[in-house]
């Protein structure tokens, strides 16, 4: 009987450059379906073309791989309040094409995206990348991080959610800790 899997997709959104990855996700494994960018230099710099943009971009990569869930990193706090409200709009349009699709969607902080993934909430876009290939067993190009970005925040939600299986295993408040309960994922 094959297991039943759950496909998430990630969003990392941006006006520059969108990260996407979408996953099939099982209690025994993870698999990357696809990752990749969408950017948005040949629009120009009118907002509104953009939004329009990555309205449609995501509703084709929702249209294509039929994910049920959505997970897409929050914007954060910066010094540029319209780089934020950039942001945010994109945010927004993104999450919209994922309402109009009926997809269960969550948002994460940044460093709640990075904690599930690497324990760190103050890893770097490398430190995220690095660990993703480690889990997935796999290697990314570096000028992807908006891509592994995406890809963390759904695997970020997929262990949140309750389909993990990881209910009644014992969590952990640092590595430490769980490096010291388990030494043989020391390699």
């Amino acid at each position: 009987m094959e297991e039943q899997k759950t496909r998430i997709m990630g969003i990392d959104p941006g006006t520059n450059v969108l990260g996407f990855a979408i996953i099939d996700a099982g209690k025994k494994n993870i698999q990357v379906v696809e990752i990749g960018v969408v950017t948005f230099a040949h629009l120009g710099s009118e907002q509104t073309v953009k939004l329009r943009y990555i309205f449609e971009q995501v509703q084709d990569l929702i249209r294509q791989h039929r994910p049920t869930e959505l997970a897409i990193e929050q914007p954060f706090y910066a010094k540029n309040v319209q780089s934020m409200l950039k942001l945010g709009r994109a945010q927004g349009v993104a999450i919209a094409a994922g309402m109009v699709n009926n997809l269960n969607t969550t948002e994460y902080l940044p460093k709640k995206i990075k904690r599930a993934v690497t324990g760190n909430g103050n890893a770097s876009k490398e430190q995220v990348a690095g660990m993703l290939e480690n889990i997935l067993h796999t290697t990314f190009s570096e000028k992807y991080f908006d891509a592994t970005d995406a890809l963390a925040a759904a695997l970020c939600h997929w262990y949140q959610s309750s389909h993990a299986g990881l209910q009644g295993s014992k969590s952990y408040s640092n590595w430490k800790a769980f490096l010291k309960d388990n030494p043989q994922k020391i390699k």
